[in-house]
């Protein structure tokens, strides 16, 4: 049985960062079905989550039969570079240096594109599919890494990791299908910025871990790693201010 105290952040980390990335999805996979109708647009996000969901089960059973240690080692480094990816990008755009992302523009764009594509002439519209599939595949791809990457850090988390990204997809549609339009008013750069410590956290506790380090307060050591993350982003976003205002 894993433990409770790395299932919950496990599957914390997995909803928020599956969320962000399935909010990116909908906009387009919206954009298609408003546009070049709901036929192509259901197919080809059914079909790209289709392949996710195999690659999530023929590589999530691989990698938990690898030795453990240097597993953790490889995989902790690898979240550690894409969570600080994702903290630096909040960072930027909390500061103003570069633009926060905008749903409803980013719906608006797709749909002017899909109008000027060539209708389609035969049952099945390729433009609408591919397109659907297009960017289910690519935004589930790095919801794919991560489950796969949480879920190989310790024994049984494949379980809650692949449990939060189903919530979040759950959710995002929920919601999507009640609002019926881009999910515009998501706080899309604070769960990155969220997503983003938790990721660079558990990274580091899995280096850690994978070459042999005894952490003070075990487990407890990822809620003090979180908190060291926070506090560095959140005293780097004030400090890049002034490259906004030079950009200005």
């Amino acid at each position: 049985m894993f433990a409770l105290i790395h299932a919950w952040p496990t599957t914390l980390a997995a909803f928020l960062a599956s969320a962000v990335e399935f909010v990116e999805a909908l906009t387009v996979v919206l954009a298609v079905g408003i546009v070049r109708g709901w036929r192509g647009a259901i197919v080809g996000t059914v079909g790209a989550l289709a392949c996710l969901a195999a690659i999530v089960l023929v590589l999530g059973p691989v990698l938990t039969r690898l030795p453990l240690g240097p597993l953790q080692l490889a995989v902790g480094g690898l979240l550690v570079l894409f969570g600080m990816r994702w903290l630096r990008k909040a960072i930027l755009r909390a500061a103003g240096v570069i633009p926060l992302h905008d749903e409803a523009a980013a719906f608006a764009k797709e749909s002017a594109a899909l109008r000027g594509a060539p209708p389609s002439r035969s049952t099945w519209d390729a433009v609408a599919v591919g397109t659907a599939f297009e960017i289910t595949m690519l935004e589930g791809l790095e919801v794919v890494f991560i489950v796969v990457a949480m879920g190989a850090g310790g024994a049984g988390l494949l379980l809650p990791a692949a449990a939060g990204a189903m919530a979040a997809l759950v959710v995002v549609v929920a919601v999507g299908i009640a609002v019926h339009g881009p999910l515009s008013s998501v706080p899309e750069n604070a769960l990155k910025f969220g997503v983003g410590v938790l990721l660079s956290g558990f990274g580091t506790f899995w280096v850690g871990e994978g070459i042999g380090l005894d952490w003070p307060g075990a487990d407890l050591s990822i809620v003090g790693l979180c908190l060291g993350f926070l506090a560095v982003a959140l005293a780097a976003v004030p400090l890049c201010r002034p490259r906004a205002a030079r950009a200005a």
